[in-house]
């Protein structure tokens, strides 16, 4: 494609010039040519992400050459630091033009530590599932040890997209990926308060004949009439900002109260944006006529409606505008913050303004003092601009002081501040974490105790352990590299391997029954040992299964994707296919009914993943692993677990012993491994 190709001589020359000048502000270039601009900015960046996590999916653009563009620059963002980063140095990427970059730092080099922060929402699981690349974009964060939004929604919209779409398991704030945990947090941007305050009051201190341009013409505006008003809107022109919307609610108000009638006028300044896509082009041609309309309907000789600038505006004269409004109205269809709603109110020096704010701006979370609207509903916001009109000079000022209290609290540096306190306290509990982790030097020694002891016990876990988990419990048949491991070890002099499983005995029959293996079933339920047949350990009237089984039954109804397994001696309701969330609010009310049910049943609950199991009581692994190592003198034991009920069997594990935890997890193993992979690695290198 053309954007590989590299520059020309100019090109060469230029970049160098750009280069020295980004130096002296201590920053480094990434060079993208125009079709790279086009296919990764223009392209999948604003033309299919954009829309999409606004909520605008009408808009959003799916196309392979812009995901392909996007890939590029992302991988070229991360070389760049990769290239200048020094050894556990600190990168904090930003915004939804670098989703993948976490990752591919990861990737690559794993010693970073790595912050993100989304400036714009993140959507619904139904929104975000309709990206052909949405595993990637979301994999691509879960790179980062800590991830920022600026609300708990969002936050919660990404926690709950991981659980559906990649499967992770989520702990509260925490994304138990397989080797390590992802923190999620919530940091609400600010501004530079003292920077617009200060402005302000500079501002308000001239005198008339040293105020601009702008400044003089609204202080004339004003002085035409005693009691005239100004409202404010200012918007970057795209269609997530409701500026259509805004306008008509505007008309309803003059419409409804026509009282305000040459007393009020909308100063509304719209900053062009993206001007050659039809779709703003046609949101522009919009806005004009409504403007025109307005103006033309409710216009005099002497008084405007709606004072419109397509415009950017020189920060002075924002400020001023700032100062001069009475409200202002800001109500975007969908915004990851809205910073002009703070920076209005940092400019309000005399308290002496209001604050309409859509119900779904970033912000609106923050500032509830200002006036809340649905941005959809054009007569409550009309009503909205009413009761900002005519709010009592004291009521504004106590709002807005507390609004003003609060912003200049937790302004643009407390919040890059927490976010930094955050990502180091993250890698201080990841560091924590990953000392479990069993290092080379802890392998290496287990290793080499496995070879010199004259008795060696394996206890292994099957599912999650030996083997990935499946969606259907009867899936995850052992596969021949598996059979081929296990057969060598039990070859070993001195070795006794035991697969302690939760499987009923007929499926470990079935996989293990020719094999000289121990074999432990139903969590201990049933034994077999190397060359015997199989053992009962537990003989139980089974009648608390058909008092249960219609309560699965109607669990499984209730829940699409679920299913029962039947043991001798349990019941387990799988919920690994249903929808996650409803998944686990199944799985609480199950627990809840079985709770009081079964109080005086010899029979007990155990949660496991995406599962919960109902057993014969006094059954474990643990009661199980002692039964078996009963009379014999092994010297080195070692065992693997990843779920609920392998902690019964590392529990009662003899003193120095090795007890490993198959992934993340919380345990009294004093290692880990990821996963299953590792764990059949770790066993091949016991037999080298």
């Amino acid at each position: 494609m053309d954007w590989l190709a590299g520059p020309d001589a100019q090109h060469k020359k230029e970049e160098k010039e750009v280069t020295g000048l980004l130096e002296t502000e201590q920053c480094l270039p990434v060079f993208l040519n125009e079709e790279l601009i086009s296919m990764y900015y223009e392209g999948y960046s604003n033309s299919t992400l954009w829309p999409l996590f606004h909520y605008f999916t009408e808009f959003a653009e799916f196309k392979s050459t812009y995901w392909d563009a996007y890939l590029k620059v992302n991988e070229m963002f991360a070389e760049a630091i990769i290239e200048n980063a020094q050894e556990n140095d600190r990168v904090w990427v930003h915004d939804y033009q670098l989703l993948l970059v976490p990752n591919i730092l990861r990737q690559r080099r794993p010693d970073l530590k790595i912050g993100f922060f989304l400036h714009i929402p993140f959507p619904s699981y139904e929104i975000i599932r309709t990206l052909p690349q949405r595993e990637e974009i979301i994999s691509g964060l879960l790179g980062a040890d800590l991830i920022g939004f600026h609300t708990y929604d969002y936050a919660r919209h990404f926690i709950s997209s991981v659980k559906r779409l990649v499967g992770y398991d989520v702990e509260f704030n925490q994304i138990k990926l397989e080797n390590r945990q992802v923190f999620i947090d919530v940091f609400p941007m600010g501004i530079d308060y003292e920077k617009f305050e200060n402005l302000a009051n500079e501002v308000q201190s001239k005198s008339i004949q040293e105020r601009s341009k702008v400044h003089q013409d609204i202080d004339q505006f004003l002085m035409r009439m005693p009691d005239r008003k100004l409202i404010l809107s200012i918007d970057r022109l795209d269609y997530t900002k409701g500026i259509p919307h805004r306008l008509k609610a505007y008309r309803h108000f003059l419409k409804t109260h026509p009282e305000f009638v040459e007393k009020v006028s909308l100063i509304m300044l719209t900053v062009p944006s993206r001007i050659d896509v039809e779709q703003y082009q046609n949101l522009k041609n919009e806005v004009d006529i409504l403007v025109g309309n307005i103006n033309g309907e409710f216009g005099t000789m002497n008084w405007t409606p709606v004072i419109y600038f397509y415009r950017s505006m020189p920060f002075e004269n924002l400020i001023e505008l700032y100062s001069s409004a009475d409200v202002a109205l800001l109500t975007p269809l969908r915004d990851g913050m809205n910073l002009v709603a703070k920076e209005y109110i940092a400019a309000k020096v005399n308290q002496k303004g209001m604050l309409v704010l859509s119900e779904m701006a970033g912000a609106a979370k923050e500032l509830g003092e200002a006036i809340s609207v649905n941005p959809n509903n054009f007569a409550d916001t009309a009503e909205a601009i009413y009761t900002a009109l005519k709010m009592p000079d004291e009521d504004r000022i106590n709002k807005m002081r507390a609004m003003q209290r609060r912003i200049k609290r937790y302004d643009i540096h407390k919040w890059a501040s927490e976010f930094m306190k955050t990502l180091d306290s993250t890698i201080a509990k990841q560091s924590s974490y990953q000392a479990r982790k069993i290092s080379e030097s802890l392998h290496n020694k287990i290793v080499k105790d496995f070879k010199k002891a004259k008795s060696k016990v394996l206890f292994l876990d099957y599912d999650g352990t030996l083997q990935r988990y499946f969606d259907k419990p009867q899936a995850a048949a052992p596969d021949n590299e598996l059979y081929n491991l296990l057969d060598q070890i039990v070859k070993m002099e001195n070795v006794h391997l035991v697969l302690v499983s939760g499987r009923d005995r007929n499926t470990i029959e079935s996989w293990f029954g020719n094999k000289n293996y121990n074999l432990i079933a139903e969590h201990g339920a049933w034994e077999r040992k190397t060359g015997e047949n199989w053992l009962d350990k537990k003989t139980l009237d089974s009648d608390w299964k058909e008092k249960i089984h219609p309560i699965l039954e109607s669990f499984v109804d209730s829940t699409a994707g679920s299913l029962i397994e039947e043991k001798d001696y349990s019941l387990v309701w799988h919920y690994r296919k249903a929808d996650i969330e409803l998944g686990v609010l199944r799985a609480l009310e199950l627990r809840h009914t079985l709770s009081n049910l079964i109080l005086n049943q010899e029979v007990e609950i155990i949660e496991g993943k995406k599962l919960i199991e109902i057993k014969a009581s006094g059954i474990n692994k643990g009661t199980a692993a002692l039964e078996f190592l009963k009379g014999k003198s092994a010297d080195f034991v070692l065992a693997f677990g990843d779920g609920t009920t392998d902690e019964f069997l590392f529990k009662v594990l003899p003193e120095n012993s090795y007890a490993v935890k198959v992934g993340s997890e919380n345990s009294i193993a004093d290692y880990y491994v990821a996963n299953y992979k590792e764990v059949r690695n770790f066993l091949k290198d016991l037999l080298k």
